[in-house]
């Protein structure tokens, strides 16, 4: 072998070498998990994020000590950035992170529905727990016309959504989201005999949950809210006005209403059920399960009136008559002006 050759042979061989130290330390670059985390950190991708953003994320959300690994994997493969909410790992590295955001492998998010009293604080958790608007959700949920494509009215429309907790895709359309919700509706009424008992009372659906939207804000002691939506059963079929103060507070707009005037009973609005014989238009939030349970299952009594105790402990006292009545609101207005509440 002449020294030419061998020199060549040296230079061929310290070439590989380099490439073959340059492709270790890539495939450890890409290999070796970069994220300082201890737990579980979330990207979001909108329509609008480009990769520079996802990037920006990575470093800022998941505190990437290197981004080397995902530009060395870019020089080979495509990325286009998809919406939704993607996990990043502590052990993850960065082509496990490439393919998961790449392949739209989200993880989902656990969404629950509160127990709001009106449709535009619930379009507002909605857009901090999905990628939703909160103003096009809230427009929406006021359009007759968008509450008749889910077989409702504006004011029935709250009774569309179960105050349960469940898990959806960050990047939900607000239809995708409306189907699933009409989904659990028909799942809810279809469990436990929950449709045949609303039967029984001669009562559709709607007219429960409006009714178990009345009884929640009566009362917050669950154990009671069977003999208070008795209380209003028992009124609906006689035909007596159902006089409920939540809904005089509904009709007014202040939720901190905290004492039911001579002023406000006069509101003329379809919500004054001291006005109106009946129920509401609607409910005046979203029903807890137990308020809804309480009217399907309300106990069977002669009260026809019910008052808060004078000792604010949430429970009330119940009265067959009148004069029985007035001499428990006597008490309960004296403990009012004793605190001071007007």
């Amino acid at each position: 072998m002449t020294k030419t050759h061998k020199y060549i042979l040296i230079g061929a061989l310290a070439i590989a070498g380099i490439v073959v130290a340059v492709a270790l330390w890539s495939v450890h670059a890409v290999m070796r998990p970069p994220f300082e985390l201890s737990e579980t950190a979330y990207i979001y991708i909108r329509p609008s994020t480009t990769e520079a953003d996802v990037l920006d994320q990575l470093e800022a959300e998941c505190h990437a000590r290197s981004l080397t690994g995902w530009r060395l994997l870019r020089m080979v493969t495509d990325f286009k950035p998809r919406t939704g909410r993607y996990a990043v790992n502590p052990e993850d590295d960065m082509l496990t992170v490439l393919r998961r955001l790449r392949n739209g492998q989200q993880e989902p998010v656990r969404l629950t529905i509160p127990s709001v009293r009106r449709l535009n604080r619930l379009a507002g958790v909605l857009s901090q727990k999905l990628m939703l608007d909160s103003a096009e959700v809230a427009t929406a949920f006021a359009d007759s016309s968008f509450a008749a494509e889910w077989g409702y009215t504006t004011p029935t429309l709250p009774a569309l959504f179960i105050p349960n907790t469940y898990e959806l895709f960050w990047n939900i359309s607000l239809d995708a989201f409306m189907q699933r919700m009409q989904r659990e509706n028909d799942a809810f009424w279809n469990s436990q005999g929950r449709d045949a008992a609303a039967k029984s009372l001669g009562m559709t659906h709607e007219e429960v949950v409006t009714l178990a939207s009345i009884v929640d804000e009566e009362t917050a002691y669950t154990p009671e809210k069977p003999r208070v939506a008795g209380v209003y059963l028992n009124r609906l079929r006689i035909g007596m006005l159902l006089q409920a103060d939540p809904t005089v507070k509904f009709a007014v707009g202040d939720d901190g209403l905290r004492r039911i005037l001579n002023q406000h009973l006069r509101i003329q609005s379809p919500y004054n059920t001291y006005i109106y014989i009946g129920l509401p238009p609607g409910p005046i939030r979203i029903p807890s399960i137990s308020g809804i349970d309480a009217v399907l299952k309300a106990e069977s009594h002669p009260f026809l009136y019910f008052c808060a105790k004078e000792d604010f402990s949430g429970s009330h006292n119940f009265a067959r008559t009148w004069a029985e009545h007035l001499q428990n609101a006597r008490r309960y207005q004296r403990a009012l002006n004793a605190r001071g509440i007007r």
